[in-house]
């Protein structure tokens, strides 16, 4: 049987290859992004409750009524937006699959997506089963930041939409307003969508403050927005997270999500109700949290040969190895694993075209005994 496939430059991703050759060696893994701690005791409590309390059938197709109130009562707070928790809120099994049916609802074959390089690795494939084309608009270095006038020379009559992150992933770097500015300008002018990828909204540094995109009503109201609880309760693998999108646009993104996943993990969504409106600080303290976790790898790291970049926000780290091996990121990668018993991410594998930068992306999102035990492996190099 001949099988053509949809997605010809797709394969296993450099998350699941780098997480299985740390497997093989019994290396420490700063690979793959998700904590090594455990989720919150109060939150695992609130889980146990629903599940005895019979909450383990299928829920609402939108969310429980719960949960997607106290999303929007925390929009309201952080952000000072005031939405409908009936008709702007979808919570989905996970942000990938969010941004999936953000993707599926909006883009026509033939549309073009802007997409800033580097960039997470489920953007263009769901671009491409759209049938849509990402245009990808590289970062400029070393600081991560996005150059605007790019962007703007890079939309054509066909661009319909343009995806964000901020913090970003992998570089850690941070929306100032003037990128709100250039970012609204763009997109009212040309019409365009946006989806903000803000799974790492609660973790940024320093006493700075994300400026998600619902902070501006004239790009909330064409935007996207998209979050984890994943990555704000330490527990990836319950794979929850949720869309915030004005009315039109969640009417659109349901339509794909209803047949995607159809429901969340019922459960969960109780837990999360719950946990958020007796725990509302948890959030608030996320950034001390992972600053105090960024703030010891940097210092277990001083005594390497590792150039570290700045980390305004998000849990990974970028280092440069240029001092320590003269080789491309990915054999750097294979090598560390299986000399150093250390897995890390090549940064190459965020671009379509990557540039001559010999980066490595480290994630701190765990213990200290396991940073430590990376350090003492990485400061040998």
């Amino acid at each position: 049987m001949q099988i053509e496939t949809k997605l010809p430059k797709v394969g296993t991703t450099i998350f699941t290859v780098m997480s299985q050759l740390a497997l093989e060696h019994k290396a420490v893994n700063l690979g793959q992004g998700f904590p090594d701690f455990e989720t919150p005791a109060n939150l695992r409590e609130a889980l146990t409750r629903a599940m005895s309390d019979g909450r383990n059938q299928y829920a609402p197709m939108s969310g429980i009524p719960k949960l997607r109130e106290q999303i929007a009562v925390q929009v309201d707070r952080m952000y000072g937006r005031r939405i409908s928790a009936d008709n702007e809120v979808t919570v989905t099994s996970g942000a990938t699959e969010a941004i999936f049916a953000a993707i599926a609802c909006s883009v026509h074959a033939g549309d073009e997506v802007i997409v800033l390089d580097p960039c997470y690795d489920c953007y263009e494939p769901a671009i491409a089963l759209a049938g849509g084309r990402a245009v990808h608009v590289p970062l400029r270095l070393p600081d991560f930041s996005v150059d605007w006038q790019r962007v703007r020379d890079a939309v054509t009559p066909k661009t319909r939409m343009i995806v964000v992150n901020s913090p970003h992933n992998p570089s850690g770097a941070v929306f100032a307003e003037f990128d709100l500015d250039a970012l609204s300008e763009i997109a009212a002018r040309h019409g365009l969508l946006v989806i903000s990828d803000e799974v790492y909204e609660h973790i940024v540094y320093d006493g700075r403050k994300h400026l998600s995109v619902s902070r501006r009503a004239e790009l909330a109201e064409r935007s996207f927005v998209v979050s984890s609880f994943g990555k704000t309760w330490h527990c990836t693998g319950w794979k929850v997270g949720y869309c915030v999108a004005p009315k039109p646009l969640t009417a659109e993104f349901r339509k794909v999500h209803q047949y995607l996943t159809f429901c969340t993990f019922h459960p969960a969504q109780c837990a999360f109700a719950d946990v958020m409106e007796r725990d509302p600080q948890h959030a608030r303290d996320l950034a001390g949290f992972y600053q105090a976790k960024r703030d010891r790898f940097r210092e277990l790291l001083a005594g390497s040969r590792f150039a570290l970049s700045d980390v305004q926000g998000g849990y990974f780290q970028l280092a440069d190895y240029s001092a320590i091996r003269e080789t491309d990121d990915l054999s750097f990668c294979e090598w560390m694993v299986r000399g150093a018993g250390v897995a890390a991410i090549p940064v190459s594998a965020f671009y379509e075209t990557a540039p001559d930068a010999r980066l490595v992306r480290f994630c701190f999102a765990k213990s200290d005994e396991t940073m430590q035990a990376a350090a003492e492996r990485l400061c040998k190099l």
